[in-house]
């Protein structure tokens, strides 16, 4: 098993890990592009405070609103292009796309999932999880033996900047067709609109 953000993205992943196993299950987490690239900006934004605005790294012109595809942070949510890339070496059966909005909604259901596509006996369920006020998603309950529950850490759960709303919405109608691209690609809906 292995796990990286970074695999989806990088062009030579697909051919690298074909070439350790091409019968590789893959597993790839997704969100909205549009919340996932201000989550990306500030988690950024809190090693480097000097950071310029979201939209100015997120549109190359904000009169004209051209969105900026050279940014990693928006460039990350073209999942469509990503997996293009993958299908030339794995069958969309070797994939399960995981919903990031449902693993917070439905932690135990989208978990259900994984076990299911890895031949696993289900053996997480709904008891294991709590909801964490502070950080605004489940976290596992505290492992038998443990002190303490297990729940992601400071980098995750922050507040976002506010971003204006027009630069939230020309990011939404840029990334629509590569949504709809990407549910007919996966076979799934993710209601990202």
């Amino acid at each position: 098993m292995e796990k990286t953000p970074s695999y989806f993205v990088t062009k030579e992943a697909p051919s690298r890990v074909c070439t350790m196993n091409c019968q590789t299950k893959l597993i790839v987490v997704v969100r909205d592009p549009v919340t996932r690239a201000v989550s990306d900006y500030t988690q950024t934004l809190t090693k480097n405070p000097g950071l310029p605005s979201f939209q100015s790294l997120a549109l190359k012109n904000s009169s004209t609103g051209l969105v900026d595809t050279t940014w990693s942070a928006v460039r990350i949510g073209l999942y469509a292009k990503h997996l293009e890339n993958w299908l030339q070496y794995f069958p969309l059966s070797h994939f399960l796309f995981v919903s990031g909005e449902r693993l917070v909604s439905d932690p135990a259901g989208e978990m259900g999932r994984v076990q299911d596509f890895l031949g696993l006996k289900r053996v997480i369920s709904e008891k294991h999880f709590y909801f964490n006020q502070t950080k605004g998603f489940p976290c596992l309950k505290k492992p038998e033996g443990s002190s303490r529950p297990r729940c992601l850490g400071k980098s995750k759960g922050r507040p976002h900047p506010q971003i204006p709303s027009e630069v939230l919405q020309r990011l939404r109608d840029f990334y629509r067709p590569f949504n709809q691209r990407f549910y007919q690609m996966s076979g799934q809906d993710f209601g990202w609109d």
